[in-house]
């Protein structure tokens, strides 16, 4: 791309938390970014509050990742307003619901592996046929796990065996991209603070393994956001294949 040219990335779930976080920095740097999640309305508050630099600009594209009809015409979107895909922050996610294998119904874990991983599937593909078919080829799929792609919290089985999937997801990307310059990378982040450490009573006492209660800490969110640009931003020769992040002295290490 030329110089005067904006470097161009899809983020899913951008309407709040991560998605959101990293959206605003990208379009700050100058990126040419396309904001994707189920909400307009949230959508349109990130991309009226990021403030940009550079040549980029910000694109609203209401989408249902669970689809597939949704993410072909997002990418069909993006191709036709910016030329192109250099990165996908594959982000949208949800927890799903609480409880132990033996607990939770079918509905809640179909729910859950339809967002977690149907979602970023179905992204992934599209942006590797778009990366696959550019001029230059190439670019970037940064998949956003967890620190439960690691190790599980108590009570949450569907987000686990979805999170440890990702990774799965990541590396055959990775290996299958080789040939068309297409990297992925996985960023697995804990505890950084967003609606969704709200749910899980982090502030007020997250459930441990030993059934007790515990406070635990966070970090911002705009932190979480510069490690995902830092992986985006590097140069094609250069490539993070997993990043992990977490609030300083949360129960991860030693977790159980």
């Amino acid at each position: 791309m030329g110089s005067t040219e904006a470097r161009v990335a899809v983020v899913t779930g951008a309407g709040s938390g991560i998605g959101r976080a990293v959206a605003r920095r990208l379009l700050a740097d100058g990126w040419s970014v396309a904001l994707a999640g189920r909400r307009e309305d949230a959508l349109g508050e990130t991309a009226s509050t990021a403030e940009g630099t550079g040549p980029g600009s910000a694109l609203v594209v209401p989408c249902d990742v669970t689809r597939q009809d949704d993410v072909e015409r997002l990418f069909a979107h993006v191709l036709r307003e910016f030329g192109r895909v250099d990165v996908l922050f594959n982000n949208a996610g949800t927890f799903g619901p609480s409880g132990d294998v033996g607990e939770i119904d079918v509905a809640g874990w179909e729910s859950t592996v339809a967002v977690n991983l149907t979602g970023s599937f179905l992204c992934a593909g599209a942006a590797f046929r778009a990366m696959k078919a550019q001029e230059p080829q190439g670019g970037r799929i940064i998949n956003n796990g967890s620190i439960s792609a690691h190790t599980p919290r108590p009570r949450s089985v569907a987000y686990t065996t979805t999170k440890h999937a990702i990774t799965g997801l990541t590396k055959s990307i990775e290996l299958d991209g080789r040939p068309y310059g297409i990297t992925a990378g996985q960023i697995d982040i804990g505890n950084t603070r967003t609606e969704l450490i709200d749910t899980l009573g982090v502030g007020e006492g997250a459930l441990q393994a030993d059934g007790s209660r515990r406070v635990e800490p966070t970090f911002a969110v705009e932190e979480a956001a510069k490690a995902v640009v830092f992986m985006a931003s590097l140069p094609a020769e250069a490539s993070v294949g997993s990043l992990l992040i977490t609030a300083s002295g949360m129960p991860f290490v030693g977790r159980g």
